[in-house]
């Protein structure tokens, strides 16, 4: 979320319900070979995507703002913790175990039935916009998150090679809006390329009650630094102040960010991140997508795009599938399971 400026992003005013017509993109074997010959230290695995997909359908596109310069204004500040919980600090090193509260076998797998996500809604909130950069103005101006006030939104980070977040994020989320349309999810995309900067963050934290939504989920990228790589998934500490109280979503959000931080490191095969977070786990209380959502919300870094082996992956289009993949798989064991 922090690091280098990247590049203009678009967006629209209203909120984009997006059932992606056609086939969802198969991972298949060839090409997941062809990958894992690229980097041998690629994914161990990943589940194929839905194969079709069902009708389209299009709906209102949520506003909002971002902030040039300073990585995904959401996650730009890791580490902060909740006030009474422990501190989400982990010592860099290999990927620790799942810890015994981690739902194992809970959810679908694949293949998975077209019809297993009918009737639930889902927000995808693709982090920064790559127009953001144009738009200093909008972007820095402060909002209410609650506890604190904070930029509208930020431009993200990049790699070093200048492929930016806000591309990653976007792509990511059509990815993973694909599979799940596939599995008759309605899924409604906060920015779709489609608005010229932001929505800021609190307009992004509204978009799930906006939508009528189950559940919503945040896709970034990190700017960590160079030396450390991995992912992690940041889940929601209780805030109750001024506009903000989302008590009722604290732990149905921890659920959703355990299954995760699970199906997204099973697809992928990206290590927790070992210069941040607790064993892939970081809960936080300064993000005003988390504190002001109202319906069960997390955020996931993907990677460190600071990182030179976390790079060459998410730049990796078949990569990309898979990190979608897991992402759905979550999203989907997440509703279809208790």
């Amino acid at each position: 979320m922090t690091g280098p400026t990247a590049r203009p992003p678009r967006r629209s005013t209203l909120l984009r319900t997006t059932t992606v017509v056609g086939a969802a993109v198969p991972l298949c074997l060839a090409g997941w070979l062809g990958w894992q010959a690229l980097d041998g230290s690629g994914p161990a695995g990943s589940t194929a995507a839905p194969t079709t997909a069902p009708a389209a359908q299009s709906g209102p596109t949520v506003p909002g703002t971002p902030t040039p310069g300073t990585g995904t204004p959401e996650t730009a500040t890791p580490g902060t913790t909740a006030p009474g919980t422990a501190p989400d600090s982990a010592a860099p090193g290999t990927p620790a175990p799942a810890p015994s509260d981690t739902p194992s076998a809970a959810g679908p797998a694949a293949p998975v039935s077209p019809t297993a996500l009918t009737g639930r809604t889902i927000v995808l909130d693709p982090g920064h916009n790559p127009g953001n950069f144009a738009h200093s103005t909008e972007i820095n101006r402060q909002v209410d998150v609650g506890n604190s006030r904070k930029e509208c939104d930020t431009t993200g980070t990049e790699t070093n090679s200048g492929y930016t977040e806000a591309e990653y994020t976007l792509d990511v989320s059509r990815r993973a809006r694909a599979i799940l349309a596939a599995r008759g999810a309605a899924v409604v995309l906060v920015q779709d390329g489609d608005r010229p900067w932001g929505p800021c963050v609190d307009e992004r934290a509204r978009a799930g009650a906006a939508a009528h939504a189950d559940v919503a989920l945040s896709v970034h990228g990190d700017g960590g630094p160079a030396a450390g790589s991995g992912f992690h998934v940041i889940l929601p500490a209780k805030v109750v102040a001024g506009k903000a109280d989302n008590s009722a979503i604290v732990e149905p959000s921890r659920r959703l960010g355990l299954l995760l931080r699970e199906r997204f490191r099973a697809a992928t095969g990206e290590p927790y991140a070992d210069y941040t977070a607790n064993e892939g786990l970081d809960t936080r209380s300064d993000l005003g997508g988390l504190n002001l959502s109202a319906v069960p919300k997390v955020f996931i870094e993907c990677g460190n795009m600071r990182n030179s082996t976390d790079a060459k992956r998410m730049t990796d289009p078949q990569w990309r599938q898979l990190a979608a993949q897991g992402i759905a798989d979550a999203l989907t064991a997440y509703l279809t399971t208790r």
